[in-house]
């Protein structure tokens, strides 16, 4: 009970961020995608310097806040490429893990500000909010790559080998997280698209943040919901669904659902709101940083929960 009112309170604490220190998330957040999208740029094997340099700052930067990094290696047409992983062990039950994960690689001929260096700036603030916490359940942070055409749903995807390596080793992987372009916003009515006949049942606008999963991970994804709104007053919306409808299933989390783990993807829905996905155009200053870092603060409250309560 002492435990549970103690979880209570830093939730509440959560929501009351000070105006300044929102901002100074926001502008965190904003410095993160700055520096991979605008200084190092497009970042993949066909350019293997930039890949390295996305790899190297997140790997720094990591380390500046006082964390060990793993590094999970492969070679991938005669380039090597890294996940990169670091862990804050569960005070409790430490066996039981919550996984986070982004993918730092842009697909070739986009420098990747919000797909996906939006998604690695909140994995990168995620895992600063998390320096002084003591999660009962242990919390992983990983930064994927490969994760782009034309490795998309093959082997050679990071998470991929990240994933068959978890259950290889026997990992209890309770729930992954894939923070998947996350950073646009729009509260125009029409704003936003959908698959056909969903948008008879969500909003409009594009102002809302999205947590998608299939059939199998329906708990979970219900669990994380209810955790993110206890935390935040920011829009959430949620489906579970089939895996082939497009968009569903593209990013990291199915990587995870391949090997029979739970995984929700977190996303602003990428194409169906974003005008400029996968084109030259996906620059950094398009971004709405206030709007990411309310769902960074959000999804730190709702991990906090989960590694507590439920799963």
């Amino acid at each position: 009970m002492v435990r549970y009112l103690l979880l209570m309170v830093i939730i509440m604490s959560m929501n009351t961020l000070t105006a300044q220190e929102n901002k100074e998330i926001a502008s965190a957040l904003q410095q993160h995608v700055f520096k991979l999208a605008e200084n190092i740029g497009e970042r993949n094997i066909y350019h293997p310097q930039a890949l390295h340099d996305a790899e190297r700052y997140i790997k720094e930067t990591w380390q500046a806040m006082g964390y060990e990094v793993h590094t999970q290696d492969y070679e991938l047409n005669g380039i090597r490429s890294a996940n990169l992983e670091i862990t804050i062990p569960g005070s409790n039950k430490a066996n039981e893990i919550l996984l986070v994960g982004a993918h730092y690689d842009s697909v070739r001929g986009s420098p990747g500000a919000n797909d996906n260096g939006s998604g690695v700036a909140a994995l990168l603030e995620l895992s600063r909010l998390f320096i002084s916490s003591s999660p009962q359940r242990t919390i992983r942070f990983v930064a994927f790559v490969n994760e782009e055409p034309p490795f998309f749903l093959t082997s050679n995807m990071g998470s991929m080998h990240y994933a068959k390596a978890a259950r290889q080793h026997g990992d209890d992987i309770r729930l992954m997280l894939s923070l998947e372009t996350m950073g646009y916003y729009r509260d125009e009515p029409g704003s936003q698209g959908y698959p056909p006949l969903f948008r008879y049942f969500y909003p409009s606008s594009g102002n809302f943040i999205a947590f998608v999963s299939n059939l199998r991970s329906r708990p979970q994804l219900k669990q994380l919901t209810t955790a993110f709104r206890n935390s935040s007053d920011f829009p959430v919306e949620r489906v579970s669904t089939f895996s082939w409808i497009p968009g569903v299933a593209w990013s990291d989390h199915f990587s995870f659902w391949r090997r029979r783990y739970r995984a929700v993807m977190v996303t602003d829905t990428a194409f169906y709101r974003y005008p400029y996905y996968h084109s030259y155009e996906d620059t950094a200053e398009k971004l709405d940083y206030e709007r990411l870092a309310a769902v960074t603060v959000g999804l730190y409250g709702a991990l906090i929960h989960l590694s507590e309560k439920g799963l």
